[in-house]
């Protein structure tokens, strides 16, 4: 089975048309997106509008939750630029959506009869806003899986993307678990500008105990930065979201 992961799209409606559009090239069996659809770029309502056509399971991110704060500001004739911007754009129907989200998604394949748990989030299990980065202590990110039960762990929030393997086994009996932080689609930090998803393929033979019975494969999308970028600064969104676009920072 080959599963797509993708996450942080922050209304970047360019970045993410040319995700979909390699995601009809790759054909996966399911695409699931782990939050973040607004906030830094001025496509919220478009971005929502193709989750939606798609069918694409998500989960909440942080900036999605915060359009329970920032309300439309209708007849506002402020010319000041401000991040909280973004948010204003959401519609009232889009809004809904956002704060109906589910926080995990549990999945549980049943393997040589055995399970394996994957577990999906927006920062951690444990918080929404907590970051999983990749040099977190190898003992921390073992108390997290056994306390959630996951034997693959699957994230986004900090943009930056990796695939981690840890190994809870004792008893000289192995037991993986993967770590894998799917990047950002519309906002990657990690110095490279093309958008960013996973592809995870999952075989009949997998199982907790061999270390590459998951296949990680990071997908690099090249979309026009410069028409999102073009975007924000004709917006009122502070023109330095404009440049990390262009950095990837």
């Amino acid at each position: 089975m080959k599963i797509a992961l993708l996450s942080d799209i922050h209304a970047n409606l360019p970045a993410f048309e040319a995700v979909l559009e390699d995601l009809e090239k790759q054909q996966p069996d399911a695409v699931y997106c782990l939050g973040d659809l607004v906030g830094y770029n001025v496509w919220p309502n478009q971005v929502i509008g193709l989750v939606r056509k798609y069918g694409i399971a998500t989960i909440a991110g942080n900036h999605d939750l915060k359009v329970s704060k920032i309300m439309p500001s209708e007849g506002d004739c402020s010319k000041e630029e401000s991040s909280e911007y973004a948010y204003r754009l959401v519609g009232k129907k889009e809004r809904d959506y956002l704060l109906t989200l589910p926080r995990h998604l549990r999945i549980e394949f049943q393997l040589n009869d055995q399970p394996l748990n994957m577990l999906l989030v927006h920062g951690s299990p444990r918080s929404i806003n907590e970051y999983l980065l990749h040099d977190l202590p190898e003992q921390y990110m073992l108390e997290l899986v056994r306390e959630f039960k996951a034997d693959i762990l699957c994230f986004g929030h900090s943009h930056k993307p990796y695939h981690r393997v840890i190994n809870s086994g004792e008893n000289s009996i192995e037991h993986f678990h993967h770590l894998i932080n799917t990047g950002s689609v519309g906002k990657p930090k990690d110095g490279d500008a093309r958008a960013c998803y996973v592809l995870i393929t999952i075989d009949q033979t997998a199982s907790t105990t061999t270390q590459d019975a998951v296949q990680v494969e990071f997908v690099r999308v090249k979309y026009d930065v410069e028409k999102a970028a073009k975007a924000v600064e004709l917006s009122l969104l502070p023109n330095a979201f404009a440049d990390n676009l262009r950095k990837a920072y």
